[in-house]
């Protein structure tokens, strides 16, 4: 059922009780400018650390529930995701009779969760001490400056706690994926023919989905290379996308590619570029539109946690029909059975065709945030600016997500039924965490 986010202004800081002599409190701005600001230092580091897109999604969604678990500490209007997410017990709670400013305790809880789960986590400290220092000038009296940071430190001792039984880290121990020789099944794929990423991902613990395979999409259509087959006919589509693409089409692959990793070879020399994952242009659409309409600290809270909960259910499930299914990516195909000079137009990625992940993705996300902001919310993304792109608009979070999932017939990286099925893959995903995953209490 959709439902339009309700925008109010909130205390600055949450008084529990008025016996505290520093009741009268009213210092830190209340700005979801700190939030933002967090979520995109977390993605720089994403960025230059280099994570697979489902890594990455796992690695927003622990900071943005630890922040939001803060903030509904101490908000009536929101409701604390533990008993929603699998295996999330009970949080700490503020202390009764003590001021705090849950703002300052949701960024540090933000940041220290997000620190614990990237490399490059002198990055993650040099923001943070900087933002704490801006965050303090506002005025926040010491006890209360204190106070805050520790009870955002609990928070995110808690978080880290439950995020290390979600078997991450045991996968990180398991075999790498075997390539098999069958004709169908997926090959490793110029230029750098790299191992399948993330073999086992089906097996981390999801968030709201009560399975990985609980929406197991369509099958693909079944491998022929007769030329007269279904299959054969679904890669000329492919092929002829590239031979047959206009500067429009071109435009739009290179929109959504979103690969963290694309090399070029040049003699015996390899330069690598560094982009945003799937999932992170998606947590970028939801900061530009978390500011268009100016909601406030809570409620931007809210809107990561629901879109990074969709988009980590959906990796989820897309992994787990990925190696299910296991099917060969056009690449191959075209390379070996119709043109071995043919090549597409962006880099495909190093995993299974079927379904695409970005449709998969894309659509959950998509769903979240036409819940959030409504059908026909129009909006001009500008994610891609800083890697060169110029920006796109749209009328819709569904247009949005329907071209993020066209775009990899554009590019050349996937068949139709990846593309379709993928899509209504994602809309189930992102329905069912709409559904059971409630965040307002009203």
């Amino acid at each position: 059922m959709q439902r339009e986010i309700v925008f109010f202004a909130l205390s600055i800081t949450i008084v529990l009780s008025a016996c505290d002599i520093e009741s009268d409190y009213t210092g830190v701005e209340h700005d979801q400018a700190y939030l933002h600001q967090s979520m995109q230092a977390l993605t720089d580091v994403i960025v230059h650390d280099i994570f697979s897109p489902p890594v990455a999604s796992r690695i927003y969604a622990y900071p943005s529930i630890a922040a939001y678990e803060v903030m509904a500490s101490g908000n009536q209007n929101l409701k604390s995701l533990v008993g929603q997410l699998h295996d999330l017990d009970s949080l700490p709670l503020p202390q009764t009779g003590k001021v705090y400013s849950l703002p300052l305790a949701a960024v540090y809880a933000f940041l220290e969760t997000g620190k614990a789960l990237i490399f490059s986590e002198t990055q993650i400290q040099e923001f943070e001490t900087e933002l704490l220092k801006r965050m303090k000038a506002e005025g926040i009296p010491e006890s209360i400056y204190e106070r805050s940071l520790d009870y955002g430190k609990q928070v995110s001792d808690h978080i880290l706690a439950w995020a290390d039984r979600d078997l991450y880290k045991e996968t990180r121990t398991f075999p790498k994926y075997r390539i098999s020789q069958e004709k169908d099944k997926w090959q490793p794929t110029p230029p750098d023919y790299m191992d399948g990423i993330e073999p086992h991902w089906r097996k981390i613990r999801p968030f709201v989905i009560d399975s990985p395979n609980q929406f197991i999409p369509l099958p693909p259509t079944e491998f022929s290379t007769d030329t007269n087959s279904q299959f054969y006919k679904e890669a000329i589509v492919v092929y002829d996308a590239i031979a047959h693409g206009t500067h429009e089409t071109i435009e739009v692959a290179k929109f959504w590619d979103c690969n963290p990793f694309v090399s070029q070879h040049r003699g015996h020399v390899m330069i690598a570029t560094k982009k945003i994952t799937p999932g992170g242009h998606w947590i970028g659409i939801t900061a530009q539109s978390c500011r268009l309409m100016n909601v406030d600290f809570e409620h931007a809270a809210e809107a990561y946690t629901r879109v990074s909960i969709a988009l980590a259910d959906a990796f989820i499930s897309c992994w787990d029909e990925k190696y299910r299914s296991n099917l060969v990516r056009p690449e191959t195909y075209i390379n070996k059975y119709i043109d071995p000079d043919w090549k597409p137009t962006l880099q495909t990625p190093p995993f299974p065709e079927h379904t695409s992940g970005h449709s998969v993705i894309s659509a959950a996300a998509g769903e979240i945030l036409t819940d959030l902001f409504g059908d026909n919310f129009s909006y001009t993304d500008s994610v891609e600016l800083e890697f060169g792109l110029p920006v796109r608009s749209f009328n819709s979070f569904e247009e949005a997500y329907r071209e993020a999932a066209i775009s990899r017939l554009y590019g050349g990286i996937h068949y139709m039924p990846a593309i379709e099925y993928g899509v209504d893959q994602g809309k189930m995903v992102g329905a069912f965490i709409i559904e059971n995953l409630v965040t307002a209490k009203n």
